[in-house]
C-alpha cells in the first residue's frame, strides 16, 4: 500500500504545484498554454521515439494479448461519449474527450512502475509492446473521431501527418525496423526533451485544473473514472483470463494496465482542440485520487503483490 502511494504522491505533487502557483497569481493561464503545446509538440513525440526504439517484440503477434485490451477500451470510450452526449448534453468535440478520458490509461506515471514492481521482467515486455501501440492507436482514433466529422478523408490524413505525436510514431517504427540508432549526443539530446514529458505535462494540467475547475461538475467526472478504473479492467480481465489463451503475466499486465487512471495526454488532447478540457483534468484528478484503492482491489483480483 505505502509503495503504492510513493507512486501516486509525485503525480498530485506536480499537479497540485501547478494549480497552487495559478491560484496564487504567480504565474497566468498563458504559461500552461504554452507549456501543453511543448508538451505535446515536442517533449511527448521525444518520448515515444525513446520508447519505440527501445521495445523488443516477438516474433510472433499475441492477437489475443491484443484485442483483450483493446475490446476494454473501446467499449468504455464509446460509453463515455454515448452517456456524455444523451446525459450530460455534451457537445461532439467534448464527449470524444470524454471517450479518450475513459479509454486512455496513464501507462508511463502509474503503469510502468506498478506493473513492473508486479510482475518483474516476465512483464517488461508486453508492458513495452502495449505502450509502443497504445498512444498510436488511441490518438488516431480520437484525431479521426474530431476531425473526420466534417472533413474529408485526404484532409483528415494530411492533419495526421502534421500531428507531431503521430509523426513522432512513424519515425520511432522505422528507425526499429531498420535498426538505426541515433549518435550519442542525439540520443542524450531526445532523453532529456522525453524526461521532460510528464512533469511538464501534469503541471500544465495543473494549471488547466485551475482555471477550469469541475466545470461540467463532479458527477461527470467521476463516471469517466469508474469507467477506466472497474469496467475497463473487468472487460480485459474476463477476456484476458477466460476468453483468449496467454502467459499469467500477460493477461495481468493487460489487466494493470488498463486499471491505470484516466492518462494525461487525453488532457493535452484537449487543450490542442481547445475542448472538454475540463473533463479531462477533473477526469485525471479523480482516477488518479481512486486508483489508490481500485489499484490495491486488481492487484488482488490477479493474486500479486508488490513487495
Amino acid at each position: 500500500m505505502l509503495s503504492l502511494i510513493a507512486i501516486v504522491l509525485p503525480v498530485f505533487g506536480l499537479i497540485g504545484l501547478g494549480f497552487i502557483t495559478r491560484a496564487s497569481g504567480y504565474i497566468g493561464d498563458r504559461t500552461g498554454e504554452g507549456l501543453s503545446d511543448y508538451v505535446f509538440a515536442i517533449a511527448i513525440p521525444a518520448l515515444i521515439f525513446k520508447t519505440l526504439t527501445g521495445v523488443a517484440l516477438p516474433a510472433v503477434q499475441p492477437w489475443g494479448y491484443w484485442i483483450a485490451y483493446f475490446a476494454g477500451a473501446f467499449i468504455v470510450w464509446a460509453i463515455a461519449m454515448i452517456v456524455g452526449q444523451r446525459v450530460f448534453k455534451l457537445d461532439h468535440t467534448a464527449s470524444v474527450v470524454a471517450g479518450f478520458s475513459a479509454g486512455q490509461a496513464n501507462t508511463v506515471m502509474m503503469g510502468i512502475p506498478m506493473i513492473l514492481a508486479a510482475f518483474g521482467e516476465e512483464g517488461a515486455v508486453p508492458l513495452f509492446m502495449l505502450i509502443a501501440i497504445h498512444l498510436p492507436i488511441m490518438v488516431s482514433v480520437a484525431t479521426l473521431l474530431m476531425e473526420g466529422r466534417d472533413a474529408h478523408l485526404l484532409v483528415v490524413l494530411k492533419k495526421l501527418t502534421h500531428n507531431p505525436i503521430l509523426v513522432a510514431i512513424v519515425l520511432g517504427a522505422l528507425a526499429k525496423i531498420f535498426n538505426f540508432t541515433p549518435p550519442n549526443f542525439i540520443k542524450v539530446f531526445i532523453d532529456m526533451l522525453a524526461q521532460s514529458a510528464i512533469p511538464c505535462a501534469l503541471f500544465s494540467m495543473g494549471i488547466a485544473l485551475r482555471r477550469y475547475g469541475l466545470e461540467k461538475g463532479v458527477a461527470l467526472p467521476a463516471f469517466l473514472a469508474v469507467l477506466k478504473l472497474g469496467a475497463h479492467p473487468l472487460i480485459v480481465f474476463i477476456l484476458a483470463r477466460h476468453v483468449f489463451t496467454m502467459p499469467p503475466a500477460w493477461s495481468g499486465v493487460a489487466v494493470l494496465f488498463a486499471s491505470c487512471p484516466c492518462g494525461v495526454n487525453a488532457y493535452l488532447f484537449a487543450e490542442r482542440y481547445r475542448a472538454g478540457v475540463g473533463v479531462a483534468s477533473s477526469s485525471i484528478a479523480l482516477s488518479t485520487a481512486m486508483a489508490v484503492v481500485t489499484t490495491v482491489g486488481w492487484l488482488w483480483a490477479l493474486g500479486v503483490h508488490i513487495q
